[in-house]
């Protein structure tokens, strides 16, 4: 595919959109919206290479094989946008299916021949759902684009209904509907109250499973009966724990499901109709994820999560023996049977994989790789593997993060440090491919990826260290990060900025303002400044988690406690240099809460670059929006932390 593509890489210059006119009538800074600007890619070879070069190393970021397992569908943004192309599972020339307006998701019909994909509207998360033909050719509206927050559930085994989640009723509850496919008319199946989420369809029969939000990281699991309407608790454990990746049998009896009920890790487990009864059948010390059947029941599929890194694992259940699989580029593995045929497709990120395809026959063994991610003319052999760290904080509690460090024999001496923080809370910092973190790294500036308490991967006790009271534990875990740090001979922590999205945006938010002189700089990315409004204006899905992970905003005792400990309280002692980003259309959190901050900390006389895209939501998809980005971020940082010449070219 890297040959096949080549062509791609002759585009010089990328550009910034033009503002829309409706974001500057809310926002009276015309200076904060990106403008047109020619950037170049610079010349294949250079060293360093532009951060452009980096951005146009990508792949497949979502994957899953035709239900007969001839075809894999891929969802890649090499157009600019992530839209939805097919390609032979053996390999060949893929097609692109989808243009203009980006896709959220897709999902193969069981019937074959089509698939359903999600579109928005910049970046709002409502979507409208269509049926497309596999060549691209037919495609009609299911399901329009409303005000309403939708959540794809499942179709039925003969491909004519699908399920879905829904707030159109009131806006804020999801509710289970049934559509036909060819009409699109819905059918209210079930009355939810907050987070109600259809996820697996018994083969041929009329349950469901449903899932219903209990935290971030933990849900309830019940059966429903879309004939009757009936729904019936399965677990409702006293501790909320986890369960997900549910797989029926192809005869509905019983579905395999990871969960760590009563368990510190996920593990692998069966729960038979028949007895009522669920039995963990792998119980690691660490997560499994991706449990995975084969539309016949023989084969039975996983991953585990070691220090971040998949492994994967497959089992014969005609011979209950484990399989030899296949050697695959170490990272992070997304995994999906075809319906009807033993085919695993298997998604790989990795360091230097930005996101290539596999699949695997189980029954000939055969392995093939129908796409290939494109590295933009990047030597690979320069992509740094992070080395994995753990040490205490201070109240005793064991933290871990991965290091990326500039190679010493270019840039000798202590380098300046990037703490980067991810989202959440309940995400996990892994090996996958970071465009950003590559460049910074051969740049000269080493990145720690963190996962302070509250992550995922390191058990269920964990992951709740920083809910509700706890939370500003994790806050300090970052000045805890830099005192670890500082230990490292190789590293310059006086020269130390923090970088974080989402929950890692409001991250840096708080650690600048309630521990100044800790960091030289920060880059908050779509991040809450003020709990207090963001959990009341947020985005029904997060509402529906939100009162167990940070406490119900409806009662006074949260309302007072997010009062008090928001970073908006801090923003007047922020006096380090600070680069915001955000999407007007951001559902999650508003863009009020970057407004908000950049206004109190510009008052106080410190300096803010803000970067509000008219055009983008919770993040930016957009490749020109992305270059804007992160060429901003990539000139942030090397201005406020300095860089060295390499030695090659001294």
């Amino acid at each position: 595919m890297l040959k096949t593509y080549s062509h791609l890489n002759i585009l010089l210059v990328l550009a910034i959109l033009v503002v829309a006119p409706p974001a500057l009538a809310e926002w009276d800074n015309p200076a904060d919206i990106p403008v047109i600007e020619p950037v170049s890619v610079g010349l294949a070879g250079e060293q360093p290479a532009d951060i452009v070069r980096y951005l146009m190393a990508e792949g497949a970021t979502a994957a899953a094989p035709s239900p007969d397992g001839r075809q894999v569908a891929f969802r890649w943004a090499v157009s600019g946008e992530p839209q939805l192309w097919v390609v032979d599972a053996t390999g060949g020339w893929p097609l692109q299916l989808t243009f203009g307006t980006a896709i959220t998701f897709f999902s193969w019909s069981p019937a074959g021949g089509q698939l359903l994909i999600g579109r928005d509207m910049q970046g709002n998360e409502q979507e409208g759902y269509y049926l497309l033909s596999a060549d691209g050719r037919h495609e009609h509206s299911v399901l329009p684009l409303s005000d309403a927050f939708r959540q794809f559930g499942a179709f039925s085994a003969d491909g004519k209904r699908i399920l879905y989640a829904s707030t159109e009723r009131n806006g804020r509850d999801f509710d289970i509907y049934v559509a036909d496919v060819a009409t699109g008319k819905p059918s209210l199946v079930y009355e939810g109250s907050f987070g109600f989420y259809p996820v697996a369809w018994q083969p041929g029969g009329n349950l469901v499973i449903v899932t219903e939000t209990r935290g971030e990281d933990g849900n309830d699991v019940h059966l429903l009966d879309i004939n009757s309407g009936e729904m019936k608790p399965l677990f409702q454990p006293e501790i909320s724990a986890s369960f997900s990746d549910f797989q029926w049998l192809p005869d509905g009896n019983g579905f395999y499901l990871a969960s760590n009920v009563d368990h510190e890790y996920t593990g692998l487990a069966f729960y038979s109709l028949a007895d009522g009864v669920l039995r963990f059948i792998e119980t690691p010390d660490h997560d499994i994820e991706n449990p995975r059947l084969s539309g016949d029941g023989r084969y039975l599929s996983w991953t585990t999560n070691e220090d971040g890194y998949s492994v994967l694992h497959a089992l014969d259940r005609s011979t209950d023996k484990p399989m030899k699989t296949p050697t695959l580029p170490a990272g992070i593995y997304t995994t999906g049977f075809a319906d009807s045929a033993p085919v695993l497709s298997i998604l790989v990120n990795g360091v230097s994989t930005p996101g290539d395809v596999y699949t695997w026959n189980l029954n000939t063994g055969a392995v093939n790789q129908p796409v290939h991610s494109s590295l933009a003319g990047l030597n690979t052999g320069q992509f740094v593997a992070p080395k994995s760290l753990r040490f205490k904080a201070r109240d005793g509690v064991e933290l871990q993060g991965l290091l990326y460090q500039p190679d010493p024999g270019i840039y000798p001496g202590k380098r300046p440090l990037v703490v980067q923080v991810h989202g959440g809370p309940t995400g996990q910092s892994r090996p996958g491919f970071s465009n950003t973190t590559q460049y910074l790294v051969n740049k000269g500036i080493a990145v720690f990826a963190v996962n302070v308490r509250g992550s995922t991967g390191f058990g269920k006790t964990y992951a709740r260290l920083d809910n509700q009271e706890k939370r500003l534990d994790s806050v300090r875990d970052l000045v805890d990060t830099v005192e670890f740090l500082s230990s490292d001979i190789t590293l310059d922590t006086s020269r130390a900025a923090v970088m974080g999205g989402s929950y890692g945006g409001y991250m840096v938010n708080a650690v600048l303002g309630a521990y100044p002189g800790v960091f030289s700089a920060g880059v908050s990315i779509v991040g809450v400044s003020d709990w207090v409004r963001a959990l009341q204006e947020a985005s029904p899905a997060l509402k529906a988690s939100d009162r167990i992970e940070y406490g119900d905003i409806r009662e006074e005792k949260w309302l007072e406690f997010y009062s008090e400990n928001s970073p908006i309280n801090n923003a007047g002692k922020i006096n380090v240099p600070l680069l915001v980003a955000h999407g007007a259309n951001d559902p999650r959190d508003p863009v009020t809460e970057s407004d908000r901050i950049v206004d109190e900390v510009r008052n106080n006389g410190f300096e803010v670059t803000y970067l509000r895209f008219p055009d983008e939501g919770h993040g930016f998809r957009k490749r020109t929006n992305r270059v804007a980005f992160n060429r901003a971020v990539a000139d942030f940082l090397e201005s406020n932390l300095g860089t060295d010449q390499p030695e090659a070219a001294r």
